[in-house]
């Protein structure tokens, strides 16, 4: 029987966006109990993180406008993870970027400030990292950090723009977060100890 990998020893991650990728965006989600899996998120990320290691980044303008706290965007990603139930280490690292698009920011995508420091940190293999989201900011923020970015194809958010900027840099684009981690990180490859590390 093959040993799974320790969590200090993968070297491969996937950066993942919150609402519209693994929990359905209701836009300036404040309140825990609005919190909606969407459909295939949790199985599909019971399959690879004892391969992958998983990171959330979040931009929550919510909390520089005013609308909500810190904190109650806090009690809804701890509410994300208690519905996720995975097995620890769960999440390696969450980030929550407070501001809005006219504030000086660090963190909030595009930025690739989050990116690059849990590589770096965490001895990641950029080779094998992945930034998953369904905007814009979330494909750019995996190209400025120089990994490969994956679109959930949310019609809502998807424009001409998004559609060159797939093109320019040749990003594929999955109707779910499940069907992108099929593609990732096939079931054959589940589990398999990294001979990298």
């Amino acid at each position: 029987m093959t040993q799974a990998p320790q969590p200090s020893e993968i070297r491969a991650a996937l950066f993942l966006d919150r609402d519209g990728t693994v929990i359905r965006d209701v836009g300036y989600l404040s309140e825990p109990d609005g919190v909606e899996l969407l459909d295939g998120a949790k199985e599909a990320l019971h399959r690879v993180c004892r391969s992958h290691r998983l990171y959330l980044i979040t931009n929550q303008s919510g909390i520089g406008r005013g609308y909500f706290t810190l904190e109650q965007a806090q009690a809804v990603n701890a509410r994300m993870m208690e519905r996720l139930a995975l097995p620890p280490p769960g999440f390696a690292a969450v980030c929550i970027a407070p501001e809005t698009t006219g504030q000086p920011f660090i963190y909030r995508k595009p930025s690739p400030a989050f990116i690059l420091e849990r590589i770096a940190a965490d001895g990641l293999d950029p080779a094998r990292c992945w930034m998953i989201g369904d905007r814009l900011s979330d494909l750019q923020a995996g190209v400025n950090a120089g990994i490969a970015a994956v679109l959930i194809r949310n019609e809502a958010y998807f424009n001409e723009q998004t559609r060159l900027y797939c093109e320019e840099y040749r990003i594929p684009s999955y109707p779910s977060l499940s069907d992108a981690l099929a593609d990732i990180a096939p079931p054959a490859q589940q589990g398999a100890p990294d001979n990298h590390a």
